[in-house]
């Protein structure tokens, strides 16, 4: 163990969050972002369809604020939702500003895109990798700043607290406080300190807790299960976003995305056998919102016995699909189907999480010094389902409020002194290494118990619940826990160990989250609720 930097503003997670957080407050004092993977490898860059924003007449703030919250099932903060909506213009300039390029008509405005939720066309693209061309510019822009530092192939294992530095928490300082970060050099598998006076959560989300996921292997639920380990506050876990049309490809992981913007363009589901089906769940058809739509999804391969649904796009005029979805036609093609042509498959895959770290509308979590943004952040937007290209927005508007409270808690100084007059004794610090020893068995272990967690996830928390299956699962994952955390105490340190640990942090917080609501609602939909809602819409 050894003491490496000190740094004003801790980052961890290189996504648009952290991005735009960095640029913020490069300006008022030392950046040190680090990635357990490349640079540019996070959540925002798979992000196909794009981010919302009111542009243009007809389309209104109140549109959107509603939709919103109705998609969000009621459980949405109407003010966090309001001022997220009004400041979506100004946060989407500042994307232009530092080199984002989104698709324009020929008249020269935005081409504005339509998805599912949505009242208007307001989403604002880039061909069908909006998230990469976001990512693309943010990385530039931040590599020109010589107050930015990255360091990629470092990976965050716990956050430093009181605890670590020794000291109690008691009545008389009952406040959790975040000093900076434990992290795993990659290169060097050494693990290092890295204080700060204020450090950003920003280690998007965690669709690997399920066998079947859009998003990357990185997305491990990281930063959840390390401020949940630090008594931090994590909320509405239960409200996991699955998103309805993946492609079914058999062996292929992560799940390539059939963004939902194809609906929005005029893709229409329907069985394998050619019937359309979604009237029978909402009027708004194969548009309404995702977790309508997946558990109508996961209905239909259910009672049929059928492996997947089609995603029927024949009838759509070919030279202005593929311009707009460039890269899904052509993955689709890779594996022999011409989406002109043929029928495409489609399954819902786990795609979003709608809760995390309880935060403020500064980004602040509960614990002194360390915020939360992005997808790892329950911020009260999402509420209980996530609206279509919400995600990047949320991102960007709160990135600019932490950077804020933070810039103002740096003049003021809070920790410099504390830090230089309390330094890190090594009789403190765990001596991770020493105690652990590396056995030829370890991979098996990991590989067999993450595929187990996957399965549990997937079988008894998915799309649709029920009682039984949630206490079957919270039993199963205790059992893997207790094995997992003995593994963790005498097996050296590795990235796969942890997030192994972390993937079972954050399904048990899933489990727990789940039991505890008794409604149906939104993502969270329990199985007696939709076999009721079932047989009243059909005939």
């Amino acid at each position: 163990m050894k003491l490496t930097k000190k740094t004003d503003f801790l980052i961890i997670g290189s996504g648009i969050a952290g991005l735009s957080y960095a640029l913020k407050v490069a300006g008022h004092g030392k950046v040190c972002m680090i990635t357990k993977a490349n640079e540019d490898e996070s959540n925002t860059k798979y992000a196909q369809g794009g981010i919302a924003a009111v542009m243009y007449h007809p389309d209104t703030y109140d549109k959107h604020i509603e939709d919103t919250l109705i998609a969000g099932d009621g459980i949405c903060d109407e003010n966090i939702v309001r001022m997220v909506v009004k400041e979506a213009p100004e946060r989407i300039a500042e994307l232009i500003k530092w080199g984002t390029k989104f698709d324009k008509t020929a008249s020269g405005e935005y081409d504005l895109a339509k998805e599912g939720g949505h009242s208007a066309h307001r989403i604002l693209h880039h061909k069908d990798n909006t998230g990469f061309e976001i990512e693309r510019a943010l990385l530039l822009s931040a590599h020109a700043h010589p107050n930015i530092e990255i360091l990629d192939h470092y990976f965050a294992i716990d956050i430093l607290t009181q605890h670590h530095l020794g000291l109690e928490v008691n009545s008389r300082t009952p406040d959790i406080a975040c000093f900076g970060a434990y992290v795993l050099n990659l290169r060097t598998n050494e693990i290092e300190t890295i204080l700060a006076k204020n450090t950003l959560m920003a280690t998007g989300g965690a669709g690997n807790v399920y066998s079947t996921t859009t998003n990357p292997s990185i997305a491990s639920g990281d930063g959840i299960a390390m401020v949940y380990r630090a008594k931090g506050k994590v909320e509405g876990m239960e409200f996991y976003q699955f998103h309805p049309t993946s492609l079914f490809n058999p062996g292929e992981r992560p799940s390539f995305l059939i963004s939902e913007a194809v609906r929005g363009f005029g893709g229409i589901l329907k069985t394998i056998d050619g019937e359309e089906f979604m009237h029978k769940y909402d009027i708004r058809k194969s548009l309404a919102p995702r977790d309508i739509v997946a558990r109508a999804i996961d209905n239909e391969i259910k009672i049929r016995g059928d492996d997947y649904v089609y995603l029927d796009c024949r009838h759509l005029e070919k030279g202005a699909f593929v311009k707009h979805f460039p890269n899904i036609y052509q993955k689709c093609l890779d594996i022999g189907i011409d989406m002109m042509k043929d029928y495409t498959p489609v399954v819902p895959a786990a795609h979003y999480l709608c809760g995390g770290i309880k935060v403020d509308k500064n980004g602040r979590s509960n614990i002194k010094q360390l915020y939360a943004v992005g997808e790892c952040s329950s911020t009260g937007l999402h509420g209980a389902n996530r609206l279509a290209s919400n995600s990047l927005l949320e991102a960007i508007v709160f990135a600019h409020h932490a950077a804020a409270d933070a810039i103002q808690k740096i003049k003021e100084d809070p920790i410099e002194n504390f830090i230089s007059n309390n330094p890190l004794a090594k009789k403190n610090i765990p001596n991770w290494n020493a105690e652990g020893t590396s056995y030829p068995e370890e991979m098996v272990l990991l590989t067999q118990s993450l595929r187990e967690v996957q399965a549990i996830m997937t079988n008894y928390v998915g799309i649709v619940r029920s009682n039984i299956r949630l206490q079957r699962a919270f039993d199963r994952l205790e059992i893997l826990y207790k094995e997992n955390e003995a593994l963790y105490l005498k097996t050296t340190i590795s990235p796969k160990l942890c997030e192994l640990r972390n993937i079972i942090n954050v399904a048990y917080i899933i489990i727990k989250q789940a039991r505890n609501r008794k409604e149906s609602v939104g993502l969270h939909y329990m199985m007696a609720d939709f076999d009721l809602k079932i047989k009243h819409l059909l005939p």
